[in-house]
């Protein structure tokens, strides 16, 4: 008799079972999704609370690196040298400030009329590479000047060519939105006078152009003219007359003085101690920085 009830207990339960769940099977993925949506918020919720830290680990690691935006086909200020190594004047001087700052060094090329772009974004630090900070005044946090420099001509040692008059009629080269380029907007006398102005994305295209004869000359940095014509071991000369005169500074964001400070006391520190003349001597054979002089 037992036996009977307990069975007939049993079919009582399972067939309630069976109803049960026939009643709440169109609800299930409700009940899945309500799940699924607990496990999405838990997960955010784990994002959210990780958010800040990695943020702050992010925020970390850019303090401790110092990122210098460059032109990489600028030589002597700042190239890829013969090992595949970036290397040059400013670019050793940035390595021994950010070694004097505690900091890692890291060089960031960058396409030279992307330059306000790059500083904007926070893609670089600073710009290093033979910046003329005249006519960019107000346009940057600048650095005390470091380094004097002139715009000036090159052309072929035999081009019969000897003044800016002489150019009348001539193609000449420039980088574009280079200080050369600049300069040669503010002479707009002399700009007209060309038989053509035409601009290039760096100065290796440029003495490429003179070395085929494509152009009659080129407008340029001074102290980039002598480096790259002693290296070329080519018949070029820089003209005598000057497009324009100029002092080279470090960049930053306008508003970031804080960077800036620093960067200047490294300088200061490294032309009293003699290192700022060591490195100049190293790339130009004499002393031409003005930092503390």
């Amino acid at each position: 008799m037992k036996k009977r009830i307990i069975s007939a207990m049993l079919i009582t339960a399972m067939a309630a079972a069976m109803t049960a769940g026939c009643g709440t099977k169109e609800e299930a993925p409700a009940t899945e999704t309500a799940a699924e949506s607990g496990t999405e918020e838990a997960v955010k919720l784990e994002d959210d609370t990780d958010a800040p830290e990695s943020e702050a680990a992010g925020a970390e690691k850019s303090g401790d690196t110092f990122t210098v935006g460059f032109d990489q086909d600028f030589p002597p200020m700042g190239f890829v040298g013969e090992d595949g190594e970036f290397t040059g004047f400013d670019l050793e001087l940035a390595a021994e400030v950010a070694k004097r700052l505690d900091k890692e060094i890291v060089y960031q090329p960058i396409a030279w009329d992307a330059k306000d772009m790059e500083l904007e974004s926070g893609t670089i630090d600073c710009i290093w590479n033979g910046f003329t900070m005249n006519g960019r005044e107000d346009s940057y946090t600048w650095s005390e000047p470091y380094m004097k420099n002139n715009q000036v001509f090159v052309v072929k040692a035999d081009a019969g060519i000897s003044t800016k008059e002489d150019l009348a009629g001539k193609v000449v080269d420039v980088q574009t939105d280079s200080s050369a380029e600049a300069a040669l907007k503010e002479d707009e006398e002399l700009m007209n006078s060309f038989g053509q102005l035409v601009t290039v994305a760096d100065y290796n295209t440029a003495f490429m152009d003179l070395e085929s004869g494509a152009v009659d000359a080129i407008a340029m940095d001074d102290v980039v003219a002598s480096y790259q014509i002693e290296q070329r071991q080519v018949d070029f000369v820089v003209l005598d007359e000057t497009l324009a005169a100029e002092e080279y500074g470090v960049g930053f964001k306008l508003g970031n003085e804080e960077l800036r400070d620093q960067v200047q006391d490294a300088l200061k520190e490294m032309a009293a101690d003699g290192t700022l003349a060591e490195i100049s001597d190293k790339w130009f054979g004499k002393d031409i920085t003005t930092i503390g002089k």
